[in-house]
């Protein structure tokens, strides 16, 4: 029998008590440093251009949650949509990246599932993260590998792309379900269903709102379209063609009818947001909750009633890509501000991953950390903001290799619009071994701190228009001729951009491709 001296037991104890003390004082920290983290919630209107909200001026419109958020947070008025499109301009929220770069080109060209993105680098910071709405950056079904689940996300209650009232809507990639409803309520009620699951867990979360408003086709609910019933008489004089809400089709109704609904959605998602704040704060979450809404591209001319700028949606002039864009977050914003630093929807993930202490993907971003913003310490931009909207028609042109097998792109969420005589979307995204001349074709424009350059047409045929936003906000006095060498400055610093763009399309930003 072995004898253990009374000393050798006390100094064991002591070891155990005092790991046992080190290992309680980790766990501790990192419940510490979890519940230091920011919520963070991602809020997108579909087409929603920069002058339709009440803070901005319209005659009309009523937003007051928006502009609560504005008497509180960082305005910022000078926001940018990465492209004048929408499944583009998301892409680049989810990945920091202008959309070319991994041929997200159009509406309806999905991501690339080797895309490293905002919500797969939460959830290795212990973030519990969720999607709602409006996805379109490829199917949302569970076999997608660009479905939202594919991109990091925990729970998803989304759409292949748009979205009315009494939408149809796919929970974690299942068989499409009906929801009877206002759209926007119920992707704010199940986002705030997830937020309680999220702080039940003691995680912090990440959430995603992509709403299905405001795009058309249009409809409301009755006291929202009452709100509108004394528009303007002189808009019932112009006619626009959208989609039918009876039939799928194109059909021709008159801008003050059409006005009237698309206002109403506007307001139903604005008051959406006034209940998930509400809720934030009911639940102590508000003050370190980090609220950021923005359009993802401007106005489409069936919605278009008063705008100060030039353009439409689908157009890389101010109209197509300058956006509402609001930062609320009280634990860090305590006074409101309004911003005219240039920014874009690029700039999200690089801002998230500084505020959560994250690394950086390490391949060619086109955004930048707007937390020197947020503290008060940023005045200009650091590098300009580019804009490219490609000539997708070319890589249809010869032989063309899918980049994700066609089942895999077959969407199954139906929505009201018809395209190629089906209600729901498929999507596609094909290989680009080679970059060759024509590939730079498409309008674009590079937006420095004063000026902004815009090229439309190919080599040979090219229109160069340059403009002093700071000055002329509306694009309409062309400058290239009376100041050539800026403009010459800034095609070179254009063409440049290009090129690395291109270089990513290629794949080369995948090595183990």
């Amino acid at each position: 029998m072995t004898i253990v001296p009374e000393r050798l037991n006390m100094t064991n104890t002591y070891r155990s008590f005092t790991l046992i003390l080190l290992a309680l004082a980790v766990i501790a920290s990192a419940r510490d440093a979890s519940a230091e983290q920011p919520n963070i919630v991602l809020l997108m209107g579909d087409d929603h251009g920069w002058d339709e909200v009440g803070y901005n001026g319209h005659p009309q419109l009523k937003t007051p949650v928006l502009a609560e958020m504005v008497a509180t947070g960082l305005r910022l008025d000078r926001f940018y949509s990465a492209h004048p499109s929408c499944s583009p301009t998301r892409g680049s929220v989810i990945t920091g990246r202008h959309p070319i770069r991994y041929g997200t080109l159009a509406p309806n060209w999905s991501i690339r599932p080797e895309e490293i993105s905002v919500a797969q680098i939460l959830a290795k910071a212990g973030y519990q993260c969720g999607h709602f709405g409006k996805w379109h950056l490829g199917p949302v079904k569970s076999n997608s590998p660009t479905s939202p689940g594919a991109m990091g996300f925990h729970q998803w209650l989304s759409h292949d792309n748009f979205f009315e009232l009494n939408p149809t809507l796919s929970r974690n990639g299942g068989p499409p379900e009906k929801f009877t409803g206002e759209s926007s309520e119920i992707i704010i009620d199940e986002t705030i269903r997830f937020i309680g699951e999220a702080q039940e867990s003691g995680k912090p979360f990440f959430a995603v709102v992509w709403y299905g408003s405001p795009h058309e086709p249009y409809s409301g609910l009755p006291d929202d379209l009452a709100l509108y019933d004394d528009l303007p008489k002189s808009y019932q004089d112009k006619k626009v063609k959208l989609t039918s809400n009876k039939t799928g089709r194109p059909t021709t109704r008159t801008l003050r009818e059409v006005l009237r609904e698309r206002f109403a959605e506007i307001t139903a998602m604005d008051r959406s947001i006034g209940k998930l704040r509400d809720y934030l704060k009911s639940k102590g979450l508000r003050d370190n909750t980090l609220l950021w809404y923005c359009g993802d591209n401007g106005v489409p001319r069936s919605g278009l009633a008063t705008s100060p700028f030039r353009g439409v949606k689908g157009t890389v002039y101010e109209a197509g890509i300058r956006v509402p864009g609001v930062i609320e977050w009280p634990a860090k914003i305590k006074k409101p501000k309004v911003s005219s630093v240039n920014t874009v929807t690029s700039d999200m993930l690089p801002t998230i991953c500084e505020l959560t202490n994250q690394p950086l993907p390490q391949r060619p971003l086109d955004g930048i950390s707007l937390v020197p913003l947020l503290d008060g310490k940023m005045e200009e931009r650091s590098r300009p903001i580019c804009v490219w909207n490609y000539n997708s028609s070319q890589e249809f042109l010869g032989e063309k290799k899918p980049w994700i097998q066609p089942e895999l792109q077959q969407g199954t969420t139906p929505l009201v619009k018809m395209l190629g005589g089906r209600y729901t979307r498929n999507f596609q995204n094909f290989h680009h071994p080679k970059i060759s001349e024509p590939n730079y074709a498409g309008a674009r424009a590079l937006i420095s701190n004063q000026y902004k350059l815009v090229v439309t047409g190919s080599k040979g045929k090219q229109k160069i228009e340059l403009f002093d936003l700071r000055k002329d906000a509306a694009e309409a006095k062309d400058l290239a001729k009376s100041k050539p060498e800026i403009a010459k400055q800034l095609g070179k610093e254009l063409r440049s951009w290009q090129h690395s763009v291109l270089t990513s399309f290629t794949g080369a930003d995948y090595p183990s491709r």
